[in-house]
């Protein structure tokens, strides 16, 4: 459970003996009513458990045995509320595809904080647990597959070590929800430090007074930069700054791994860092910054190569909301966020250039290095090389595998890469631990995961998923077990997603 911050003054009551089971709270409730509506999950008919993540379970603090039980299943289709739970459904708005609009909850119900043994406030969210006020004409409903994706790809980011929310359960509803057509209903039990939103942030700029938005501000800060409180600087300024951090450190991860989210909306953008809502998101086979799967980014908004832009673009309307906070004058404070906002780049490219240095096996720091980089990158996207494959291959000194290698332009970097090595203090098997520790030897590749939904879905064979799970566990292990897990698609067709709503 890494990345969750650890609570802090009235909103943490770390207990000094920690019992096993639902230990909830429900700070968020303390904020003024617009930013919540008071909503129940709707029942379902027959639940099912179809996948419940025990190791997740023990970190929460939760007794795993009652979680299988009937009582449990229960709770998780939100057929029974837990002890301590005030059920919720928050209120936020968002820039989606470019333009405002005002949004929320229109799914999902937060059942409250779950305080864990070692003092984290973690959210516990249902995913499709029916219609709530800011359901816009929507029934309310997930189906089975993609709230599978998401418990594929969110443990299969935490495996890979980039800031995540989590998935605890997944249960079918005895229902069907009409899509393109009629499939299985589910519900997604949702861990996440908080979903607190840029676009609740948006929301409370737009629709509420400023004393609300102080209010949103304050507890973000007091849930997730409590350090800011004793920070003699502008306490708002800090926020803005950390925020940039956090997400020119987490964009910097997804690129370094291929991951494409698909809907890079401002509602999608979490005030912890944490990646959240993965709808049509995908991982890059062939290198090409172009990559695009969502079948509804038909304008390439969200490609690959352009995350780490509309990171800063996302920022920026983050930083609009903070305007009357930061300073009373409406130039000044526009001034000030203009000032951080640029540091953006700074940051992301600093992060990025060091995720790369690490999967090339470089420890310190030469200005050569930009251009060994980028030019390694061009090679593969003029061979459309497998991106892991290729730092894969790179890794295990396996330059047989690749057609890339053949290449002369290749053959002429990989000696500048090995001449590179040589000039660092550093071991060549120090460099290749680091490579090791850095590549990862298997990603939730988009065929392996259709196979795994499709036998799921259609089959009800859970089987093909359990075993993409367990190697998506440990995606560094590089054992041969893994290999078949490793190999691109056969077939070179056009790969779409789908935001599942």
């Amino acid at each position: 459970m890494a990345q969750h911050q650890k609570p802090q003054s009235e909103y943490a009551q770390h207990q000094s003996s920690f019992k096993k089971g639902w230990n909830l709270e429900n700070s968020y409730t303390t904020l003024p009513d617009m930013f919540h509506s008071a909503q129940k999950p709707v029942p379902v008919r027959a639940p099912k458990l179809i996948k419940l993540n025990e190791s997740l379970g023990e970190a929460l603090g939760l007794d795993v045995n009652e979680l299988t039980n009937d009582k449990g299943v229960q709770i998780f289709a939100g057929n029974d509320i837990p002890e301590g739970s005030e059920p919720i459904s928050q209120a936020y708005a968002g820039h989606q595809f470019g333009n405002f609009t005002m949004l929320g909850d229109g799914r999902a119900v937060l059942l409250g904080e779950q305080i864990t043994p070692n003092g984290e406030r973690v959210d516990i969210q249902l995913k499709g647990s029916g219609r709530t006020p800011y359901s816009r004409g929507g029934d309310g409903r997930a189906t089975l597959g993609p709230m599978l994706r998401e418990y594929i790809i969110s443990e299969a980011m935490h495996g890979l070590g980039i800031p995540t929310t989590r998935s605890l359960a997944v249960v079918t509803t005895g229902e069907t929800v009409m899509r393109e057509r009629v499939l299985p209903g589910a519900i997604l039990t949702r861990v996440a430090s908080s979903h607190i939103r840029f676009g609740t942030f948006e929301y409370a700029r737009r629709f509420c007074s400023e004393e609300d938005l102080k209010a949103l501000a304050d507890y973000t800060i007091e849930r997730h930069y409590p350090q800011i409180k004793s920070s003699t600087e502008n306490h708002y300024l800090v926020l803005l700054q950390e925020v940039i951090q956090k997400y020119a450190s987490l964009l910097s991860k997804w690129q370094a791994v291929g991951f494409i989210h698909g809907v890079m909306n401002t509602d999608n953008m979490t005030l912890s860092g944490e990646t959240i809502d993965y709808g049509p998101c995908a991982f890059m086979d062939s290198y090409d910054p172009e990559t695009v799967f969502s079948s509804i980014d038909r304008e390439g908004r969200y490609a690959y190569g352009n995350q780490p832009y509309i990171g800063s673009w996302n920022l920026s309307r983050f930083a609009e909301t903070l305007l009357p906070l930061l300073h009373e004058d409406e130039e000044t404070a526009v001034n000030m966020a203009q000032k951080e906002i640029a540091t953006y780049k700074e940051h992301y490219f600093s992060e990025w250039f060091g995720q790369m240095r690490a999967k090339l096996g470089i420890f310190d720091k030469k200005e050569e290095d930009e251009a060994l980089i980028s030019d390694l990158l061009q090679i593969m996207k003029g061979a459309s090389a497998d991106y892991t494959n290729t730092f894969r291959a790179l890794t295990q000194n396996n330059l047989d595998v690749l057609d890339l290698f053949e290449k002369p332009e290749f053959k002429s970097w990989h000696e500048r890469w090995e001449q590179r090595r040589r000039e660092q203090e550093e071991s060549e098997e120090d460099s290749y631990e680091l490579m090791r520790k850095t590549n990862p030897q298997v990603i939730p590749r988009n065929h392996l995961v259709e196979e795994a939904l499709d036998a799921a879905v259609e089959k009800e064979d859970f089987s093909v998923l359990e075993s993409l799970l367990d190697v998506l566990t440990n995606p560094f292990d590089f054992s041969k077990e893994q290999g078949k897990y490793c190999s691109p698609a056969a077939s070179n067709a056009p790969y779409r997603t789908y935001c599942g709503t």
